[in-house]
């Protein structure tokens, strides 16, 4: 028998977490554990909380979801007014609880927790600069060396030592650090992960909050003010919140895939609404190339957005032909008996009904890979649709990512080995288009040129270090 691990749908790229940050509020521990609920979807591996009451960092992290982490009891543990947290995905191959976040440290800065959405492209490097003076790593998560280089820095403060260690780290990066007394919280100078402000309100007076998406300020009725700018470093503590450049911004370079793929619709990220963008992906992609289909049906959930933007500007009818099993655990063991595409089908069900006899237009936001792509396809005609059209909600991924995106390696990727007709008929499509990169930058309204798309291009915004690491050893947190 075959042990399938779940983790997230079928052959996405994948996010690697999400992060969340409190200061001023007597429940933080509560806060950021409803912070992390809305962002599970940035990472269903492991799980983490820090907090601090003002004399000390109380933390626990644990493998699996977060409401499976965090009870009652748990919670009662994690006192205190601020607080930090992390939902990990893991694009390596240590799924441990050595990697979970947040990594907490006493040194001669004091007691400080971090956690970090990104990855660094000189980690590499400062490890073993970093291991050759003696210091000691216990995971394997990029993450650490941030600490490292924090404890090891000759400035007496905290913002001090972070603000040194900042300009020594390459890469993408949105930080939240947690210390006694104030929570600090960093972007890097080109912004590639999102990092979100928001405020409540009490009688005791303002508490800020941060998140990678502004979905979870909703569950807590916090308000999106605006984002941490690229290159900024914000400090909140008693004497309230400061805001300061660590280093001169660079031309920004925003994951175009957070509104492609990763985010959640409900979110605004850089200040722009998730869904709207898709729907325009949808619409843009409905009128790039034209279909005469009976249906459109999005690939769920990540293609419902861009279906429907697709129904609209086409004038083709939306239908949920495809129902998604929300309850599949974490991992399932497959009957002795080979059941063919048995992954798919514990995850997807066709709608038989809506289907059978008709020209379906299947709508999804990415194909990587290309063979779950094939085994929904084969799912679609043997429930008797008479055609199947293919559209993608983005262009062709051709190359991998190194900015805290999950990308396979260029010899994976199929759209950078194959042609699109050959891809066509690999997945056994009658027809297949990828949304062009100019109406990609069309849908998010990059005029001013603010998104990375180095996935689509190889055109990477930053000096890569170590490119050959790079290429095996993906991000690790």
């Amino acid at each position: 028998m075959t042990t399938f691990e779940f983790d997230e749908p079928f052959d996405k790229l994948h996010e690697e977490c999400g992060i969340f940050a409190v200061y001023g509020h007597p429940e933080a521990g509560n806060l950021a554990h409803l912070g992390l609920h809305a962002l599970q979807h940035r990472g269903q591996e492991s799980a983490g909380i820090a907090t601090s009451d003002g004399k000390e960092i109380f933390c626990h992290k644990s493998m699996g979801h977060v409401a499976e982490i965090f009870t009652a009891g748990i919670l009662n543990g994690l006192p205190g007014h601020s607080a930090i947290g992390h939902t990990r995905y893991s694009t390596a191959g240590d799924t441990a609880i050595l990697n979970a976040q947040p990594f907490s440290v006493t040194c001669n800065k004091g007691s400080i927790a971090v956690a970090h959405n990104g990855n660094l492209t000189n980690a590499a490097e400062l490890r073993k600069e970093l291991e050759d003076h003696g210091s000691i790593f216990q995971a394997t998560s990029d993450t650490e060396v941030i600490l490292h280089l924090v404890a090891r820095s000759g400035q007496k403060t905290l913002p001090a030592a972070l603000r040194e260690a900042l300009l020594m780290i390459e890469g993408a990066f949105s930080l939240v650090f947690l210390a006694k007394d104030c929570v600090i919280v960093a972007r890097d100078p080109y912004g590639f992960r999102p990092l979100a402000i928001g405020r409540m309100n009490l009688s005791s007076g303002p508490v800020y909050v941060f998140a990678s998406e502004t979905c979870a300020f909703d569950l807590i009725d916090a308000h999106y003010i605006g984002d941490v700018e690229p290159g900024e470093m914000v400090i909140i503590g008693p004497n309230g919140m400061q805001r300061e450049f660590y280093t001169v911004p660079q031309r920004r370079a925003q994951c175009v895939f957070e509104h492609v793929y990763f985010s959640r619709p409900d979110s605004l990220v850089f200040g722009r609404s998730v869904q709207h963008s898709r729907e325009m992906m949808g619409r843009l992609l409905a009128q790039q190339m034209p279909v005469d289909a009976d249906i459109v049906v999005p690939i769920p959930d990540s293609g419902v957005a861009a279906a429907l933007g697709y129904s609209h500007a086409s004038g083709i009818p939306f239908r949920h032909g495809l129902i998604r099993n929300h309850y599949v655990g974490r991992t399932f063991i497959e009957p002795s008996q080979a059941i063919r595409d048995f992954g798919v089908r514990l995850k997807l069900n066709p709608v038989r009904e809506l289907l059978k006899g008709k020209s379906v237009v299947l709508v999804d936001d990415s194909l990587v890979r290309g063979t779950t792509s094939q085994k929904i396809v084969r799912m679609v005609r043997n429930a008797g649709a008479r055609e199947v059209h293919v559209r993608i909600s983005c262009p062709p991924t051709l190359s991998p990512c190194f900015y805290g995106v999950d990308t396979p390696t260029k010899r994976e990727l199929i759209a950078a080995n194959q042609t699109v007709d050959e891809i066509r008929e690999f997945i056994g499509s009658d027809t297949l288009d990828y949304l062009s990169l100019e109406n990609l930058g069309k849908a998010v309204v990059d005029d001013d040129q603010r998104f990375c798309y180095a996935c689509y291009t190889g055109n990477y915004p930053t000096d890569l270090v170590n490119i050959e690491e790079l290429m095996v050893a993906r991000p690790n947190h």
